[in-house]
C-alpha cells in the first residue's frame, strides 16, 4: 500500500512525523506499506534544513515543489497542478493531508480529480468563522475525504451536525485522537533549553502570529499593552516573527518590559512550554500543547476550534481586550487545574489508530 502525504509547513511536518514513524514501524514488522512525502513549500522555512529532519527524527520529503509567497488562488492552483503530476507518477492508494492549509486543500482536490482516496487528519474541526481561509480549507477537504480522522468527539459532532453522511456517502469518521499529543510525548524527552535568552525561574510564554491580531493595530495594541503590564511582575517571553517585530517597531508600541526573542526551533519551544507558568497565544496548536503539559492557557482570540479546552476550564478566551487579558492572568483560580489529566486527545495513540485504519480500509 502506498500513501502520498502532502505537507506545506513546519508544524505539519511535526504532526506528520508521528504518523510517519508509525508507518516505518509497521513496514519494519512486515506490513506492506510505504509513504511518499511531498513538501509544497507553502511556508518557506530556513530552519527546515537536513539538520531539522535529523533532529526531529522525521523522514525527509521525497519531493519539494517550492510553491510559496503567492496569493491564495495562485498558490493553490499551482499546487494542484504539481501535485497531480506526482500522483499520476506515483499511483498511490491513498493521499494523506493534515489540517487546514492551502497545501491541504490542493492535495485533496488533486487526489479527488484522480479518484484517489483521501485521508484527512484533523478532520471535523470548526471555528465557525468563515473569514478565516483555514475554515474554508478544512470544510472543503472534509467534503471529499474518504477517511476523516477526528481528534476529538467535538469534531465528530461537528461532522454529524453538518449531515456528513448525506453529502459524503461512504466516508468513514474515526475518533483517532490528536497526533499532536503523540508528538508532544515523543519530543518532550528531546527538548532543549534556548541558549540565547536569560530565562527567569517563572515566566509566561506568549506567541502572536494570526493576521487578525498582527494586522489590526487596535487589537495588537491591546495585546501588547496587556503583556507589557504583566511583564512588570513576571517575565513574558515572546518569540516573534520578523514581520510582526517590524509591525511593532513601526507602530511605536511600548515593549520595554517584554523579553522579545527570534522564533525558536520546535525542541526549544517544547522546553519553553514544559517550563513556563502559563501560556498566552493565538495559536491553535499551542493551546493544545499547553494542555498536554498541564499549563493554563489564555487564548488571544475571539473563538477557538478547541472548545473542549474551554469547557473543562483549561483555556480561557480573552480576545484582544487589555483589561480582560490582565484580569484573567491575575485570577488564575479561573482555571480548573484538576482537569489537566483528562484524556481529551487520545493519550498519545492517535498515530497507531490512523495507520491501522488505513491498513484495514
Amino acid at each position: 500500500m502506498k500513501i502520498v502525504t502532502i505537507l506545506g509547513a513546519r508544524p505539519q511536518f511535526i504532526k506528520a512525523g508521528s504518523v510517519s514513524r508509525e508507518i516505518l514501524r509497521q513496514a519494519g514488522v512486515g506490513k506492506n506499506i510505504k509513504e511518499v512525502i511531498v513538501h509544497t513549500g507553502q511556508h518557506y522555512d530556513t530552519n527546515m534544513s537536513d539538520v531539522f529532519f535529523d533532529e526531529m527524527q522525521i523522514p525527509k520529503p521525497d519531493y519539494f515543489l517550492g510553491i510559496g509567497g503567492k496569493t491564495h488562488g495562485a498558490m493553490t492552483g499551482q499546487m494542484i497542478e504539481k501535485v497531480e503530476e506526482i500522483l499520476v507518477k506515483e499511483k498511490p492508494d491513498w493521499v494523506m493531508v493534515y489540517g487546514d492549509t492551502n497545501s491541504t486543500l490542493a492535495g485533496a482536490l488533486a487526489a479527488s480529480k484522480l479518484h484517489i482516496r483521501i485521508a484527512h487528519v484533523e478532520a471535523g474541526l470548526r471555528s465557525f468563522n468563515m473569514q478565516m481561509p483555514e475554515e474554508i480549507n478544512r470544510i472543503l477537504t472534509d467534503r471529499i475525504s474518504s477517511l476523516l480522522f477526528c481528534p476529538t468527539q467535538v469534531a465528530i459532532d461537528n461532522l454529524n451536525n453538518e449531515s456528513m453522511d448525506a453529502w459524503n456517502t461512504g466516508a468513514k469518521k474515526v475518533l483517532s485522537g490528536d497526533v499532536m499529543q503523540d508528538g508532544a510525548m515523543f519530543y518532550r524527552k528531546l527538548a532543549e533549553k534556548p541558549l540565547d535568552v536569560e530565562i527567569a525561574s517563572s515566566f509566561v510564554l506568549c506567541t502572536i502570529h494570526r493576521a487578525e491580531n498582527t494586522d489590526n493595530k487596535e487589537r495588537l495594541g491591546g495585546i501588547i499593552s496587556a503583556l507589557n503590564e504583566i511583564a512588570k511582575d513576571k517575565q513574558v517571553i515572546l518569540p516573534l516573527h520578523p514581520r510582526t517585530k517590524s509591525i511593532l517597531h513601526q507602530g511605536d508600541f511600548d515593549t520595554s518590559n517584554l523579553t522579545i526573542i527570534d522564533p525558536v526551533g520546535y525542541l526549544n519551544m517544547v522546553w519553553l512550554i514544559d517550563h513556563c507558568a502559563l501560556v498566552m497565544t493565538d495559536s491553535g496548536g499551542l493551546q493544545k500543547e499547553a494542555f498536554f503539559f498541564g499549563k493554563p492557557c489564555v487564548t488571544l482570540r475571539d473563538e477557538t476550534e478547541w472548545v473542549e479546552l474551554i469547557d473543562v476550564g483549561a483555556n480561557i478566551l480573552v480576545g484582544a481586550d487589555k483589561s480582560k487579558i490582565i484580569d484573567t492572568f491575575d485570577n488564575k483560580a479561573s482555571f480548573n487545574t484538576d482537569n489537566y489529566t483528562l484524556d481529551l486527545y487520545g493519550g498519545g495513540k492517535a498515530s497507531g489508530r490512523i495507520v491501522a485504519e488505513i491498513l484495514h480500509a
